[in-house]
């Protein structure tokens, strides 16, 4: 279930002290929830969305999105997490406020091949999943959009550069 009403920053999707991980298909996604749940995490700590439903969320987070969201990479997230729903990704939010937790949900990321995994702190979004090559990501502006890190540099590439790429 969705978080209802979910938590903004500027108008769009903003978990903070939640880690977001996206998951290729859905059978996936409900594997990486129970997996969760032996964790050590309860029903209320983990938010599951559709690619439907996420796709809607960001719809509409991007169509109300206020003028600060486009000054950081909120929106920019936003536009990531509904091109990642088109491709029907599914998507696991979880409550994660210790080291502990958040260690424990990106080993499950990895272990289900996550797209994204990314922790929301009040100040700055954390990727926690290697998604593409090891260069470290340039300075972005919401008009270059997200850095992908993938070899096309379009969401949801799974490819690995290769080093001399």
């Amino acid at each position: 279930m969705p978080m209802n009403p979910h938590p903004i920053a500027y108008g769009v999707f903003k978990p903070v002290d939640h880690v977001v991980l996206a998951i290729g298909s859905t059978d996936a996604a409900r594997q990486a929830a129970q997996a969760l749940r032996q964790a050590g995490f309860d029903d209320g700590a983990i938010f599951a969305y559709t690619p439907d439903e996420m796709r809607s969320q960001a719809e509409e987070d991007i169509q109300k999105a206020g003028a600060l969201a486009s000054l950081g990479q909120e929106l920019n997230l936003v536009k990531s997490h509904l091109a990642l729903a088109q491709q029907g990704h599914s998507f696991l939010v979880v409550k994660a406020l210790k080291a502990e937790e958040i260690e424990a949900i990106t080993q499950i990321a990895i272990r289900f091949n996550a797209t994204r995994a990314q922790r929301y702190g009040k100040m700055l979004v954390e990727e926690l999943v290697l998604t593409g090559e090891t260069n470290r990501q340039v300075p972005e502006s919401p008009d270059s959009g997200l850095d992908a890190q993938t070899r096309s540099g379009v969401e949801g590439d799974r490819r690995q550069a290769t080093p001399h790429e």
